[in-house]
C-alpha cells in the first residue's frame, strides 16, 4: 500500500530523473514528460513549485530545463513530499470541517502518523535513490526502450 499521492510520487520521480539526467545539461520538461508518459503541461506547476522550494533550479534558453539546486545528498524525500503537498489545489481544511470526530480525534491521529512518515522520508536522500537507480540499470533500460529523450 502506497501512502503517497500520485503528485508526491511524481515529484520524487522528477527530482530523481533530473538528478540522473542533468549531469551534462539541464533536463527539459518535455524530455521528463516523455520518459514518464505525461503531458508536459502536467509537470510545469510541479516543477515550478520545486524551483520555488529551491530543490530544483530552472535554466532558461534553448538548451534550458531543470537541474538540482543543491547536491543530491542534501535533498530529502520528505522535503519533496512536503513541497508537493503544499502545491495541492484541494482545501484539506474544508474536508470534514463540520465533524467533531474528524476534528478532535481522526485528524490529530492521522497528522501524528503523517509526521512520523515524513520523518522517515527525511532520512532518504536523492543520492540514495540515484544509487538504487544506477544499481537497477535504469539509464541502460531507458536507452534500450527508446525512452532516453533529451
Amino acid at each position: 500500500m502506497n501512502l503517497l499521492s500520485r503528485r508526491s510520487l511524481l515529484a520524487i520521480a522528477a527530482v530523481v530523473d533530473i538528478a540522473l539526467h542533468s549531469r551534462a545539461s539541464p533536463v527539459a520538461a518535455k524530455a521528463l514528460a516523455t520518459r514518464h508518459k505525461l503531458p508536459p503541461r502536467h509537470l510545469e506547476t510541479l516543477l515550478q513549485g520545486l524551483v520555488h522550494a529551491k530543490i530544483l533550479k530552472g535554466v532558461r534558453g534553448p538548451r534550458g530545463g531543470y537541474e538540482l539546486a543543491r547536491e543530491r545528498r542534501r535533498i530529502s524525500l520528505g522535503e519533496i513530499v512536503r513541497t508537493s503537498v503544499g502545491l495541492s489545489t484541494a482545501e484539506p481544511d474544508e474536508i470534514g470541517s463540520h465533524s467533531k470526530l474528524v476534528e478532535k480525534v481522526v485528524d490529530p491521529a492521522v497528522r501524528r502518523a503523517g509526521e512520523s512518515f515524513l520523518v522517515n522520508l527525511d532520512a532518504i536522500t536523492i543520492e540514495q535513490l540515484c544509487e538504487d537507480a544506477e544499481r537497477a540499470h535504469i539509464l541502460e533500460e531507458e536507452k534500450a526502450a527508446g525512452d532516453f529523450a533529451i
